[in-house]
């Protein structure tokens, strides 16, 4: 489990529940010891960006990042229609079902010990909903770190999509830069990329001439 090793007993119970549940993402991905859900690897991502971006989060902070792509499986893009609009309709709902069900999980199950209190539980939802994400420091970090997630992960084979062309992708990238603060854009602009992300986040910077 990559967890911060200032997580008291119950918050890594916590972060154990929220793997198990991970780990019923029926999408995997290979790994050095056989098919690995996708969502718990994605899960794992984000606590080691969390590291690089926070090393000393919260453990509310550190609970929400784990969380932030919760049984998102169950509510599947193709749910939307594929407009913007229904894109930004399916995120909304995504990030409202993920954070009243990991409330759910981290409020209801005996395993926890002591208990969560109350108030730490409904940080965590506001957290993975990203509520005053312009206002809130530990959101704002969140939401760097599903950048860099992005950036890290997902983006070369987003790219290769034959429905996303140059110029799309130099827009995504834009506003994925939009969204990160001075500190994300940093060790964004430090990763190993590959030459074809370079290239377009270079043309996103320079604003696509």
């Amino acid at each position: 489990m990559e967890s911060f090793e200032s997580l008291g007993a119950n918050y890594a119970t916590a972060i154990k529940l929220l793997d198990e549940a991970h780990a019923g993402d029926p999408k995997t991905i290979p790994s050095d010891n056989g098919p690995l859900p996708y969502e718990l690897h994605y899960a794992r991502k984000m606590t080691r960006w969390l590291g690089a971006r926070k090393s000393d989060a919260s453990p509310a902070l550190q609970l929400a990042c784990r969380a932030q792509h919760f049984r998102r499986w169950e509510l599947p893009r193709s749910s939307y229609p594929m407009t913007r609009a229904g894109y930004l309709t399916w995120r909304a709902k995504q990030k409202a079902e993920a954070a009243k069900q990991v409330a759910e999980l981290l409020s209801t199950s005996a395993a926890i010990q002591p208990p969560l209190a109350q108030d730490e539980i409904e940080r965590v939802a506001a957290l993975v909903r990203k509520e005053n994400l312009k206002d809130d420091e530990e959101t704002q970090v969140l939401e760097d770190v599903a950048c860099l997630v992005f950036l890290d992960d997902q983006f070369d084979d987003f790219e290769k999509k034959s429905e996303i062309d140059e110029e799309k992708m130099v827009g995504i990238l834009r506003k994925t830069w939009g969204k990160m603060s001075e500190e994300g854009r940093k060790l964004a602009l430090g990763m190993e990329l590959s030459e074809r992300a370079t290239t377009l986040i270079q043309k996103a910077l320079e604003g696509g001439n």
